[in-house]
């Protein structure tokens, strides 16, 4: 009853920015939070940058600073400006919203992710 739609994702050469978008859309009473992770092959997910619908914000330790994370309550959708991006950023990013619907339960939802490659 959720759908997660990411964008924004592609090619950049390094020094460069892209800005990743995720809209969450369906029986959605209100957002807990939404974020974005990464997950390079054989290692595990990690957290990119979170926030909660009242912005309160949370990142990994490997942006310092590069990234700034945003949500627009109305459209129920999170944004990622990403700056000064390094070829070591190149991952495959994915989309989280935590959602109630209204009736005593949050439940987690996950985009399908997109590719950010960073390369000259």
């Amino acid at each position: 009853q959720v759908q997660i739609e990411e964008s924004g994702g592609g090619l950049v050469q390094p020094g460069g920015s892209l800005r990743l978008s995720c809209a969450a859309s369906g029986n959605i009473f209100s957002i807990w939070s939404m974020g974005w992770y990464r997950q390079a092959p054989g290692k595990q997910r990690e957290l990119v940058a979170s926030i909660t619908s009242t912005g309160k914000t949370d990142y990994g330790e490997f942006v310092k600073g590069r990234f700034t994370i945003s949500i627009d309550n109305a459209k129920n959708t999170v944004y990622l400006q990403m700056n000064g991006l390094k070829p070591e950023d190149t991952d495959v990013y994915f989309c989280n919203a935590a959602v109630s619907n209204g009736a005593g339960y949050v439940f987690d939802y996950w985009g399908q992710g997109t590719q950010v490659t960073v390369s000259s």
